[in-house]
């Protein structure tokens, strides 16, 4: 079975709060192409290149990129994953959200052509739902403790703080939110690379009185040694995102030991099986992992969906729900209850275009 054609759309799925933020950067929407792949039968996989400046790519690098290599594609075997990738990495570097769309895709296809969900080639699932945690963007400490309680009342029992780079102010933060959601909630503070090293270990001693379970990326992606340093201190597990951006990077980080833990993402890492490889990378290495926020429609959390349910070792409550605040997604077919994502059990990726 060949492919015989590929198109590519835009999408832009706005937030619903425009004002939503983390250190650094804002997004009031989420921009992306998805790519079709079709089969000579009409069969069609898809992919979603999240459009992401903080990971070096933009709706028109993405783009590009997809119409450069797409066209090699036409012509070979859907079946044949791992000859089709071996070909894009051989053709494109970097631009790593570009080469998860057309990962995803392919396995999306295939799976679609063999009946079968996307589970079925990652080694099957070891779960039929996955715990979810919910982020909180930079605000002030009493509207990010607002913002809590509701999704607290909603039934996520995982938070993720977005915090600053000021301790002062981002330890009010994780008081405010303490003192709202209670003890039971388990909490996750984000920095997103805003710390210097010192003042990163300052804020992992004060963390401790709020009962913080992980702190990612404390400090620049490039300061190794400064992730290095405030792992070695902290009694709290520090993680790795931004310094974690393939499976190579993963691999270093273990064999340094300088993080706790690994956070997963498709689009960063570029793909389901650049993911997979890191995933197992973590598993030899004894490390801690799980999906982080995989930000955009339904279609591309379920891609990590369906990949975290495979994984045996994933650790902690992953960032797979972000979808519930952006508008105009096309796709559905995701449920959340009480907290956990449910897997799909249809062929592919389990998820379906809304009607026009």
């Amino acid at each position: 079975m060949q492919i015989t054609s590929f198109t590519i759309e835009h999408l832009s799925l706005p937030d619903e709060d425009p004002n939503w933020k983390f250190a650094g950067q804002a997004y009031p929407t989420n921009d992306a192409c998805l790519l079709t792949l079709t089969a000579e039968d009409g069969t069609e996989g898809w992919g979603y290149a999240a459009a992401f400046p903080h990971l070096a790519a933009t709706a028109m690098g993405v783009e590009g990129a997809l119409r450069r290599i797409c066209p090699a594609l036409v012509g070979q075997d859907a079946l044949a994953i791992e000859a089709n990738l071996a070909h894009v990495q051989a053709a494109l570097v970097g631009n790593n959200p570009a080469k998860a769309a057309i990962d995803c895709a392919l396995h999306d296809l295939k799976a679609r052509l063999l009946g079968v969900p996307l589970y079925e080639l990652l080694g099957g699932k070891t779960t039929d739902r996955i715990a979810i945690c919910r982020m909180l963007g930079l605000k002030t400490p009493p509207e990010m403790a607002e913002r809590a309680q509701r999704l607290v009342d909603q039934g996520y029992t995982h938070l993720k703080l977005k915090v600053g780079g000021s301790v002062r102010e981002d330890i009010e933060r994780l008081r405010a939110v303490r003192r709202q959601v209670g003890d039971a909630v388990r909490l996750v503070a984000d920095p997103n690379q805003s710390y210097r090293a010192k003042d990163a270990i300052v804020f992992a001693q004060r963390a401790v009185e709020f009962d913080v379970d992980i702190i990612e990326q404390p400090v620049r992606a490039d300061d190794l040694d400064g992730l290095q340093e405030v792992t070695r201190v902290s009694s709290i597990a520090i993680e790795a995102d931004e310094s974690a951006y393939c499976a190579s990077s993963t691999y270093r980080l273990a064999a340094s030991r300088s993080v706790n833990a690994i956070s997963l993402k498709v689009p960063k890492m570029g793909g389901l099986r650049a993911v997979q490889t890191a995933a197992r990378v973590c598993e030899v290495a004894h490390l801690g992992c799980r999906m982080g926020a995989n930000v955009g429609s339904q279609l591309l959390a379920a891609h990590a969906l369906h990949l975290a349910a495979a994984l045996p070792n994933i650790t902690y409550a992953c960032e797979l729900a972000e979808f519930q605040k952006l508008l105009n997604d096309p796709f559905e077919g995701l449920k959340v209850e009480d907290g956990f994502l449910h897997v799909p059990a249809g062929p592919g990726v389990g998820v379906v275009r809304r009607a026009a």
